[in-house]
């Protein structure tokens, strides 16, 4: 609880646009509000917030506010800059997300406070505890208002949907009780905030107007609040920046030729282009079916591939230096797989793997060569440079967000910004902002990392971001007056919210591409989505109540019958389910077989482990400094690997003070019903395993450390 009094105190004052798109809310509706980036969507929410539970303590009835956000950092700063800064004097406000260390659970601090900002997941968790009579769970009608952020993300498949389809069939529940005349249960008021729902990837008018009805439905809105704001704030000042094709790229073609010649090596053809999108998914494809028919040789140099294609990528947008560390460090890592510290020599390597080090070996120097030839660089970084020290020299505050597509590039662009004398001169510092999850060749950000990197962002310490997606959606920062987006598109909803994080008066959006590599023209067919976006919301708008009111209903029924379908679906597979023993892993990578599906358990439902000693004489601990999580009663600091060939299998997870080896599915082809498949989630094998029994397994170690101690005594 904050103190009272002082400046974070004084009343919440809306401008006219937002008391009008906050109207139907403040009655009690459930509503979507749509209005640009850094017009205050966040700032009315407080707003309809406050309102909301004064007017419930004037009618002495409990209120419960929860916010939900899809990005942790966000919670942090939804609760520090707008909710827990004007109403924490007055109501109980809290933060919770995955990187919480709060030791109480989360339907106790529902239960202690009035406002809750959370992760959408771990109200999802939650909800599905109470379902399963749980009692660290929580359910809808322990909540009175639930205001969604960045809404458009309330689709099939999402976690806002599942939670919305919770609300959507207790309210289907609720009619059917009134009919009856009994009391339905009580669900909370809905508020959706968005800069953009999109289109959906729609091509025709229709088709846009019918993807934000589907959003309205989902919602539970009986309207999409938004207002023109061309007199209230003025869209970024736009340039698409083009760079000149490179005349020579010889580290590209000494890549291509590798490529080439593994190709040459099994057999393989490919119509896509090298350091294409197109040809990484069709060679992610070529190594699924290479695990799933055991074929070791293609499956290798597919993987291999993949790295290549990377790295070409990556010499065409960062400097050949990065690209060439990349592969580098890649090759460093497999070797590392290949030796055997306790043996103290090298696990069994194939023929295939002995020409990809070798080919890669051959190639090494020459390519160290070319990256000091500046004459050969690609074109865009040279731009991009023109565009920093532009926008640097000729404005008196610059603050600026430069958006990328990969964790690595980003971290690339940081580097090479902060090693260039050039732009220290022009006053610019720099750092990166990427997302966390585990990245084998690229360390990912902490939370905390995360939050000390925005926080001297906003101070002003550093005044430059390289960042990837997640900088995109609710990034709040006043200040920033430069967005770049750096040979980067993706679609409308991205493109406007990247836009949007350009909040100054005098606020330049930059797009810099290399000619001829397509990036504007999709720039502009988002361009042209967007305004299909605008004339379907005006239009939606527009329709007559009764419309409105039928299409959604009719998009709601679908969603309910399509979930009691799929929930039939799987019910009747969990019926035909077969038993764990049916089904068996070997190494994705050298095949061996590793174990039957009878030695897998499960902690909290979502860990799959395997205790046996037969399987602990199979695998190989190594150190992974990219990987450190410390979640509730486990933490995870070690990669399992195969003995044979070093390939990764899972993490060493340390569980209430016992190791037990994880193990992560998408690192094994799964053999099940006489047929090889691969997973990326434990979720996609139908077959559900037992749950860990610490209890017995403690026991059995302690038993075994007695009889050691016993042992070690009689020696003595």
């Amino acid at each position: 609880m904050g103190a009272t009094g002082g400046p974070d105190e004084g009343d919440i004052v809306l401008r006219d646009y937002q008391m009008e798109v906050a109207r139907p809310a403040l009655e009690g509706q459930n509503i979507i509000i749509c209005l640009p980036t850094g017009s205050g969507k966040t700032r009315v929410a407080v707003y309809i917030t406050k309102e909301h539970l004064d007017s419930r303590r004037r009618k002495e009835q409990p209120g419960k506010v929860v916010v939900l956000v899809n990005k942790v950092p966000l919670v942090e700063q939804h609760y520090s800059t707008e909710f827990g800064r004007f109403l924490r004097h007055q109501y109980k406000v809290e933060r919770v997300s995955g990187d919480s260390q709060l030791k109480i659970s989360f339907p106790e601090v529902v239960r202690k406070n009035d406002i809750i900002i959370c992760t959408a997941q771990i109200l999802e968790n939650s909800f599905a505890n109470a379902k399963k009579k749980d009692e660290d769970g929580i359910s809808l009608s322990d909540i009175t208002l639930m205001v969604i952020d960045e809404c458009h993300h309330t689709q099939k498949g999402g976690v806002y949907n599942h939670i919305m389809i919770r609300y959507l069939r207790q309210k289907h529940r609720n009619a059917l009780l009134l009919k009856e005349q009994k009391e339905p249960q009580p669900i909370p008021q809905i508020l959706g905030l968005t800069a953009s729902p999109g289109v959906g990837g729609a091509k025709t008018q229709q088709k846009a107007e019918e993807h934000i009805l589907k959003i309205c439905a989902n919602l539970d809105a009986v309207t999409i609040k938004t207002k023109n704001l061309a007199e209230e704030s003025k869209a970024p000042f736009k340039r698409i920046a083009s760079a000149d094709k490179r005349k020579e790229d010889p580290f590209g073609d000494v890549i291509k030729g590798v490529m080439e010649q593994i190709h040459a090596h099994v057999g393989l053809n490919s119509l896509c282009e090298f350091g294409t999108q197109n040809y990484e998914q069709w060679v992610v494809l070529t190594e699924q079916n290479a695990a799933k028919d055991e074929n070791t040789k293609v499956r290798v140099c597919a993987e291999h591939l993949r790295q290549y294609n990377e790295a070409l990528h990556q010499s065409n947008t960062i400097r050949m230096s990065d690209a060439f560390s990349f592969l580098d460090k890649y090759y460093n890592e497999e070797r590392k797989k290949k030796y055997d510290p306790e043996e103290g020599e090298s696990i069994n390597i194939t023929d295939t793997e002995r020409f990809l080090f070798t080919l890669f070996k051959d190639k090494k120097e020459k390519l160290r060569e070319l990256t000091k030839q500046a004459k050969y660089e690609n074109n865009s970084l040279a731009k991009l440079r023109e565009v920093i020290l532009k926008e640097f020299t000729t404005r008196t505050e610059a603050r600026g967000i430069i958006f990328t597509r990969t964790r690595l590039s980003a971290i690339a662009l940081s580097q090479w910004i902060q090693e260039n004398p050039k732009f220290e001169e022009c006053g610019v510092r720099a750092s990166h902002l990427i997302g966390g999850g585990d990245q084998s060749l690229v360390k990912p950000m902490t939370s905390a990392e995360q939050k000390d990197v925005l926080k001297k962002f906003r101070q002003g310490e550093i005044n430059l971001l390289i960042a990837t997606t997640v900088a995109e959606e609710g990034l709040d920062i006043k200040e920033c007056n430069i967005v770049i987006r750096y040979c980067l598109v993706t679609n409308e909803i991205a493109m406007i919210q990247a836009r949007g994080r350009g909040r100054a008066e005098d606020s330049s959006y930059t797009l810099v591409e290399t000619e001829g590599s397509g990036v504007a023209e999709r720039e502009s067919v988002n361009e042209y989505r967007e305004k299909m976006m605008s004339k379907g919301i005006a239009r939606v708008v527009k329709l007559p109540k009764a419309e409105y009111d039928k299409k959604i209903k009719d998009f709601q029924l679908q969603v309910i019958m399509e979930k009691r379908v799929h929930a039939k679906k799987k019910k009747q597979k969990s019926m035909q389910q077969e038993e764990p023993s049916k089904v068996s892993f070997s190494c994705r990578h050298c095949n061996k077989a590793v174990c039957s599906g009878e030695s897998i358990k499960v902690i909290e439902n979502m860990h799959h482990v395997n205790v046996t000693p037969r399987f602990r004489d199979l695998f190989t601990v190594q150190e992974n400094a990219s990987l450190q999580e410390r979640l509730l009663d486990y933490e995870a600091n070690g990669v399992i690997a195969c003995k044979d060939c070093g390939h990764k299998w899972g993490s060493m997870m340390l569980y209430k003070s016992i190791d037990v080896p994880c193990l992560h599915i998408k690192n094994f082809v799964v053999t099940y019903n006489s047929k090889n498949k691969v997973f990326s989630k434990w979720s996609e094998l139908s077959i559900r395993f037992p749950a860990f029994d610490y209890a017995a397994h403690a026991v059995d170690l302690v038993d075994e450390n007695l009889e050691e101690e016993e042992e070690e005594e009689d020696t003595m």
